[in-house]
């Protein structure tokens, strides 16, 4: 039987900044075992935010999920890995990925050939961690960790995957990861060793299901547009939900459709057994570990109900 995965939270992209040393902190006593920050544009820095909760916690493993591969130049990209690493050994997961391609076009920098550009970018982030050349420099002995940090891609899409399973110690899929999308996407990895399978999923838990449920449905407005496809397409409803997208005027009306059933599917949300039930399943699809994505208004008080389902 498969273990069960680890489980995380996300640290919100638009936590007011006061809370979020509190956020990890909180986290980390809860009983998490990771804790993920994101890179959006407009938002906060990966690296920063990584050196600040590493700083503020002593245990939490601290992802950071994803950074885009075409924003930094490799060997200042590998500096800032190393220095993590160094400060804070074994503790940190550096996601990399393409990046949203209309976010990359806006900042000026979607390479003409995104997937060999992704993979000519790891290759050469973790040959610099390893202490060899690459992209024309070397990183000074004093630099070099003791040992090079897990590299996962964030990524979609089956040639991109595929790249993950030859390149990478791992994939992070974004929400919603279904059992049934994680089986798929593990399938267009096809690693030849270990491969961590890092889940994203809206979460909410409550002893009343139905208002875990009724927390968790305005977070899904999004996922029936083109860019979720691949998360989808392997559900027995698929057909159903982009029906449903078609015939919604607006993304609040496509998430006040969705069944409960379905809300119930794409998201961890329910009961702490149910919730507890879910992430098993998810476990026994081939993730590695499983992180909520805090639904409703206060991320920060919704990480004790959260952890009831650990």
């Amino acid at each position: 039987m498969a273990p069960n995965p680890s489980v995380g939270v996300m640290l919100p992209r638009d936590l007011p900044a006061a809370q979020v040393l509190p956020f990890a902190r909180a986290a980390e006593d809860l009983g998490f075992d990771e804790l993920w920050v994101v890179e959006d544009l407009g938002f906060r820095g990966g690296f920063t935010q990584a050196a600040a909760v590493l700083g503020a916690t002593d245990r939490i493993r601290v992802g950071i999920g994803i950074l885009p591969a075409a924003v930094r130049n490799p060997v200042y990209a590998a500096m800032e890995i190393a220095t993590l690493e160094q400060l804070f050994p074994g503790r940190t997961d550096v996601g990399i990925g393409h990046g949203m391609p209309g976010w990359m076009r806006q900042a000026g920098c979607w390479p003409e050939r995104p997937l060999t550009f992704l993979t000519e970018y790891v290759t050469a982030v973790r040959a610099l961690l390893a202490g060899e050349e690459a992209a024309g420099a070397r990183l000074e002995p004093a630099v070099v960790p003791a040992a090079v940090p897990p590299l996962v891609l964030g990524v979609r899409g089956p040639r991109s995957l595929a790249a993950s399973g030859r390149i990478a110690d791992g994939t992070v899929l974004a929400e919603p990861t279904t059992p049934e999308y994680a089986a798929a996407a593990l399938d267009a990895i096809a690693p030849a060793g270990p491969h961590r399978v890092v889940a994203y999923n809206v979460g909410a838990v409550d002893d009343d299901a139905a208002r875990a449920l009724a927390t968790a449905r305005p977070a899904l407005e999004w996922i029936g547009e083109p860019d979720w496809a691949p998360h989808l397409a392997p559900l027995p409803y698929a057909d159903e939900l982009a029906a449903l997208r078609a015939r919604s005027t607006s993304r609040a009306e496509f998430a006040a459709g969705l069944p409960d059933a379905w809300v119930a599917d794409l998201a961890l949300a329910g009961t702490p057994d149910e919730v507890r039930a879910r992430i098993a399943a998810l476990g026994r699809a081939g993730v590695t570990s499983s992180v909520f994505i805090p639904a409703g208004d206060d991320p920060l008080a919704a990480l004790g109900s959260l952890a009831r389902a650990r």
